[in-house]
């Protein structure tokens, strides 16, 4: 098996050229040139010999050379179709990759999953385009695809998001969500100038570990995430009003007001200020099973 050739900004422009090769603001493509935050990605996301891969955005490939050196099988999967042939060529010499053109977010992960490695977690590794990243993590975990973790370059304020808690101006429902499928935690800063092109904001490169269990038991999953969303819909609105203004929620003033009494909380409070575990006690509460 052939040693990985890309990672560095001459090798990237070479590529490149040599596909007259033109970046799609619209796929939000920014490719890494550091080989040190590839390596940092590589150790974070504890890939293994006995791992399958689901890499998320693959660009040219340079991240999935080093993936498929030390996983058992890396599957690919790239939106643009222009980078196929690239990614022919670049991953010629690992026959332990399957590329995929398709968008993510249309693509049955489960079944994928069971075709390519028996049902069996996957590990899922990527620098996630940033328009995007909030419905891919969701997706992974809302459709429960088994994974083990994912590990993920994003934008440096979204992995902020991810692991604040109550309180903080950057809580909201993605860090309540995230929090409640699995166990987030930074790996790295990563300035712009480790991509090509150069985006406008800092990025970061987050570990999300899959809890077996969720952390906090709740009747009604779906329940407790349409309360969240109507929660921090209008922040500065108090928990009653973002509830009862819901079009997700159907429940009475006097339903909202007893709910929210029956978690020991004042009438005025306001959802960001509410745990998780508080946010599942609530939605018990509305529960009209």
């Amino acid at each position: 098996m052939k040693e990985p050739t890309l990672g560095n900004p001459q090798e990237t422009i070479a590529v490149l050229q040599k596909y007259n090769f033109a970046f799609q603001k619209k796929f939000g493509q920014n490719f890494l040139i550091d080989p040190r935050v590839l390596e940092k990605i590589i150790k974070a996301a504890e890939i293994t010999e006995d791992d399958c891969v689901l890499e998320i955005g693959p660009g040219i490939g340079t991240m999935t050379q080093h993936l498929a050196c030390a996983a058992k099988k890396v599957i690919a999967v790239e939106i643009d179709r222009a980078l196929i042939p690239i990614l022919q060529d670049t991953l010629s010499g690992w026959d332990n990759v399957k590329i995929i053109n398709e968008d993510v977010m249309k693509v049955d992960l489960a079944k994928l999953a069971e075709e390519e490695n028996g049902g069996k977690p996957l590990k899922v590794v990527a620098n996630l385009p940033y328009y995007i990243t909030t419905p891919i993590i969701m997706g992974l975990f809302e459709n429960h695809v088994p994974l083990k973790s994912i590990t993920v370059m994003v934008q440096k304020e979204v992995a902020d998001r991810m692991q604040v808690g109550p309180g903080t101006k950057d809580y909201g429902a993605l860090s309540l969500a995230v929090q409640y499928y699995a166990k987030p935690y930074i790996v790295a800063n990563v300035p712009p100038n480790c991509f090509m092109p150069r985006p406008k904001v800092g990025s970061a490169v987050i570990r999300l570990e899959r809890y077996e269990e969720p952390p906090v038991k709740v009747k009604d999953e779906k329940l407790m995430f349409r309360i969240i969303r109507a929660s921090f819909n209008q922040r500065r609105k108090t928990l009653a009003n973002g509830l009862k203004n819901s079009a997700e929620l159907d429940f009475t003033k006097e339903e909202i007001a007893a709910a929210i009494a029956g978690i020991g909380k004042e009438p005025g409070v306001r959802g960001e200020t509410l745990t998780l575990e508080e946010f599942a006690r609530l939605a018990d509460e509305l529960s009209r099973d």
